[in-house]
C-alpha cells in the first residue's frame, strides 16, 4: 500500500618509532605503516572482602544557533555543537543541564544516492593471528569468527600492546570495542593482577562491552563487574568483593561506588573512555575528571570517540601522555543509508503519516527516535493501540525493562523500537531496515549517530526525518 504522504524530491607486532599521529582512510591500504602487529560470573573464586575502603507537536521547536566554543581540535566534527551538558536518563552522578538546540540545514537529511558499486576492499596490515598476543586469546578470537581486523583494530591494537596512550577516532560500528578489549585482555593474561576500568556513556553500551568481553575470555579466569545505573547497586557491591580484572560501567554509577568505598581506583592502571564525546554531551565531564584524578599518574589511558571537541582536547592534554592519535573516520554518514525527509503539512497528523509508512512491507525492523522520554512512551503506546508490536526504551524505565525491550526488538519479536538518544550510540542491532526521526534531533552529531543504527555490516538502510 502506498503512503498517503510522499517524500520530498530534494537532492540530495612492534613499532620501532612511536608516531604521534596516524591518519588513515578505512577504504585504503596505502596508510603509513607504523607498527608490525581489535554481569560477572557466578562461578568465580571468592577472595573475601577487598581492602578497597505524544508525539510532539507537529512543528518541532526552533533551534538556536550558537558560535563554536574556541578552536576546533578536529575539523571533521561536521557542525556539531561543542558543549551540550545533558543527563537524559537515570544514571547516578552529575547534574542535568540545559542542552541548546542547533540549527541544522534540512538538506543534510536528504541523500538519495546509495552507493551500489563495490567499494574498495580494505587490506589490513595484520591478521589476528599475526598479533603478538596470548595463543589462548587467539583461539577465542578465531572461534568468534574473527580473522582479519577492521581498520581501527588493525591500526590501534599494536600501539595498545606497546602500552602507548591512544586517541582513536572512528565512525560508529567499526569495531572499536574489540580494538581495545583484545590488547587489554592480553595484558591481564600476562599479569593476572592487572585491573582495567572501562567507562561508557550508557547502560546498554556498557552491557554490550561486557558481553563482548565474556566472549573473548571464555575459559579464562578473567572476571568482570558491570556497574550501571538502573540496576540494583547491592548486587554490584557484592560482585565487587569477588575477584575481578575488569570494571565496565557508566561514570555516574562508578562514581557512586567509589564514594561508597567499593572501588579503589588507585588499583587500576588501565582506563578506557569509550564514546568520550557522548559522555561530555551528557554532562559527565566533572565525573570523568574526578575519576581520572584518583587513578595512578603512571597509567595506560585510551580514548575512543566518533568526534573530537575542544573539551576532549583539554582532557587529552591533561590526562594522556604523548598519545598516539589514530583516525579511520571517513564521511559522517554511511554510504549504505538512503536519507530523505517526510514533510508534514499544516493540519496533518504526524501519527497517521507514520502509520501509513509502517504498514508498508519494507518497514520490517524500524527504530524510531523521539526527543523526550514522555513523548517516546506516548508514541509507543499509540502505536500499540494501532496494532503494531512496539517497544520503548528511555530513561524512565529501569534497567531490566530497558534490556527486555531491547532484546525483544533484537530478536524480531517487535517490529518497532521507539527510543530517545539512549539508543543512538554504540548499540549494534542487526537488521534495522529503517530509522525514523519522528522528532528532529538536537544536533547534526545526534542525527549521524541515530541513522548509524541502520545500513550496518554492508547492508542497505533508509533514514527518514519528519519535518514541518
Amino acid at each position: 500500500m502506498e503512503p498517503k504522504k510522499s517524500f520530498s524530491r530534494g537532492a540530495g607486532s612492534s613499532a620501532n618509532s612511536r608516531p604521534r599521529r596516524e591518519f588513515a582512510s578505512s577504504s585504503s591500504s596505502s596508510s603509513p605503516r607504523t607498527s608490525s602487529a581489535s554481569s560477572s560470573s557466578s562461578s568465580r573464586p571468592r577472595t573475601g572482602s577487598s581492602s578497597f575502603s505524544g508525539p510532539r507537536p507537529s512543528s518541532p521547536r526552533p533551534f538556536s544557533s550558537r558560535p563554536p566554543l574556541g578552536r576546533s581540535f578536529n575539523t571533521s566534527r561536521g557542525g556539531s555543537s561543542s558543549s551540550r551538558p545533558r543527563r537524559e536518563f537515570g544514571n547516578s552522578g552529575g547534574k542535568r543541564g540545559p542542552r541548546k538546540g542547533q540549527h541544522i540545514d534540512i538538506s543534510k537529511f536528504i541523500n538519495k544516492t546509495v552507493i551500489t558499486e563495490e567499494a574498495v576492499v580494505f587490506t589490513p596490515e595484520h591478521l589476528f593471528k599475526d598479533f603478538i598476543i596470548d595463543e589462548r586469546l587467539k583461539t577465542n578470537i578465531i572461534g568468534k569468527g574473527y580473522e582479519a581486523p577492521t581498520p581501527i583494530q588493525d591500526r590501534v591494537i599494536p600501539h595498545i600492546l606497546h602500552g602507548h596512550d591512544l586517541v582513536g577516532i572512528a565512525n560508529t560500528g567499526t569495531g572499536k570495542t574489540a580494538a581495545f578489549l583484545v590488547p587489554l585482555i592480553d595484558k591481564v593474561l600476562k599479569n593476572p593482577k592487572e585491573k582495567v576500568i572501562v567507562m561508557a556513556p550508557t547502560r546498554e553500551l556498557a552491557q554490550q562491552i561486557e558481553m563482548e568481553l565474556k566472549g573473548f575470555v571464555k575459559g579464562f579466569k578473567i572476571f568482570s563487574v558491570c556497574c550501571v545505573g538502573g540496576a540494583a547497586i547491592g548486587r554490584q557491591i557484592s560482585d565487587l568483593r569477588y575477584q575481578h580484572n575488569f570494571i565496565i560501567g557508566t561514570p555516574g554509577r562508578i562514581k557512586d561506588l567509589i564514594e561508597r568505598k567499593c572501588i579503589n581506583l588507585a588499583e587500576f592502571k588501565s582506563v578506557v573512555l569509550d564514546e568520550a564525546d557522548r559522555m561530555l554531551d551528557m554532562g559527565f565531564i566533572n565525573d570523568m575528571r574526578y575519576m581520572l584524578a584518583l587513578m595512578p599518574k603512571e597509567r595506560h589511558t585510551l580514548f575512543f570517540s566518533a568526534t573530537l571537541s575542544p573539551e576532549i582536547a583539554v582532557l587529552i592534554k591533561d590526562f594522556l601522555k604523548e598519545p598516539v592519535m589514530v583516525s579511520v573516520k571517513t564521511q559522517d554518514t554511511s554510504k549504505n543509508v538512503e536519507q530523505d525527509v517526510v514533510k508534514i503539512k499544516a493540519g496533518e497528523d504526524k501519527l497517521e503519516v507514520l502509520h501509513d509508512l509502517l504498514i508498508q512491507p519494507e518497514f520490517k525492523k524500524v527504530l524510531i527516535f523521539g526527543r523526550t522520554k514522555h513523548g517516546v512512551e506516548k508514541l509507543a503506546v499509540a502505536l500499540g493501540k494501532k496494532g503494531f508490536k512496539a517497544q520503548s526504551i528511555h530513561g524512565d524505565k529501569n534497567q531490566g525493562q530497558r534490556q527486555r525491550a531491547l532484546d525483544t526488538f533484537k530478536k524480531g519479536m517487535a517490529q518497532i523500537l521507539v527510543a530517545t538518544d539512549v539508543a543512538a550510540r554504540g548499540l549494534d542491532i542487526a537488521g534495522v531496515s529503517h530509522v525514523i526521526n519522528f522528532d528532529i534531533p538536537e544536533t547534526y552529531d545526534d542525527y549521524v549517530h541515530r541513522i548509524g543504527r541502520t545500513g550496518r555490516a554492508g547492508q542497505k538502510g533508509k533514514a527518514l526525518t519528519f519535518i514541518g
